[in-house]
């Protein structure tokens, strides 16, 4: 199937917003050298806030209507709280490369809620697909020492981090059919900001004294706050919309090999031609996974 006008933007769209994601977990784990784990999950939608706000008060945008206000609360739980506080834990007891490995399979797992959700049906060829990538960005992440770092919690966490986000990449995709995908996660950070300014405040008052501030740890914060908190759900929310959510989430199957070119540019990590075929093999298995043909 060739992708259609809409589809293609979409595609740019979520690919832009996987881009912004990619920095995530890096930019978690240096966020950890100088702050609770508590406290960098509820300070992003403080730091996104400053952004939301003007925004939301320059379009005259704050009318959310009665019926969207559940859905807007349950993705709320799952951007704002569910996936900052669990993977922010999980960093904290494991290395980025082995969260990597389980967090792998938030892709799949999206398109499965989309596919209940929606009640609609995707082709055999699409879970292959989807599937083939899992297995692919697994065995990609364990060849950057995916395997080293093995902890049952952190797994668990990890686990409950990627429930919450593919719950609310699914809920937040649909109310974009009602608004745009900006004023979807500028109401998520607005809702959450009250209890990220207490969590925050208290968190800090307890925690600050165990830990020394670092530059890094402070750019990481405010990286995340403002990238993958909220800039990056502009375009992907877009691209969720316009692709269809069960397949526009397979797009995200990049984000490691984007995570990985982050790290060789600034750090310098070595890139191996194993790499260099996972990452070739995972493109594949996206494209493919992009062009199935959706059944109703």
């Amino acid at each position: 199937m060739t992708l259609t006008r809409v589809q293609k933007s979409g595609l740019r769209y979520a690919f832009f917003g996987v881009f912004l994601f990619s920095g995530s977990l890096p930019l978690t784990k240096l966020a950890l050298q100088g702050y609770d784990p508590f406290f960098t999950a509820f300070a992003r939608p403080l730091i996104a806030g400053t952004l939301a706000i003007p925004l939301m008060v320059r379009a005259r945008a704050f009318k959310l209507p009665r019926q969207l206000w559940r859905s807007m609360i349950y993705v709320t739980i799952g951007a704002a709280f569910s996936w900052p506080i669990f993977i922010a834990l999980a960093l904290q007891r494991s290395t980025s490369a082995h969260v990597a490995v389980i967090a792998a399979v938030m892709p799949l797992v999206t398109a499965i809620m989309s596919v209940i959700k929606s009640k609609r049906k995707v082709g055999t060829q699409f879970w292959i697909a989807s599937s083939l990538g899992t297995l692919l960005l697994i065995l990609f992440a364990l060849s950057r020492g995916g395997a080293k770092g093995e902890n049952g919690v952190a797994d668990l966490l990890t686990l409950a981090a990627v429930l919450g986000s593919s719950f609310c990449y699914v809920e937040g995709a649909n109310l974009t059919k009602h608004m745009p995908g900006w004023q979807v996660i500028s109401w998520v950070v607005i809702i959450a900001i009250p209890l990220s300014a207490v969590g925050a405040i208290f968190t800090f008052s307890h925690t600050h004294h165990l830990y020394q501030f670092h530059w890094n740890a402070l750019i990481g914060l405010l990286a995340i706050g403002f990238s993958s908190m909220y800039i990056g759900f502009f375009a992907w929310y877009r691209g969720l919309k316009d692709l269809g959510v069960a397949h526009g989430s397979q797009v995200q199957q990049l984000q490691a090999i984007m995570t990985l070119g982050w790290s060789a540019l600034f750090l310098h990590e070595q890139i191996t031609f194993g790499t260099v075929l996972s990452a070739c093999g995972i493109v594949i298995c996206v494209l493919w996974a992009l062009t199935t043909v959706i059944s109703v």
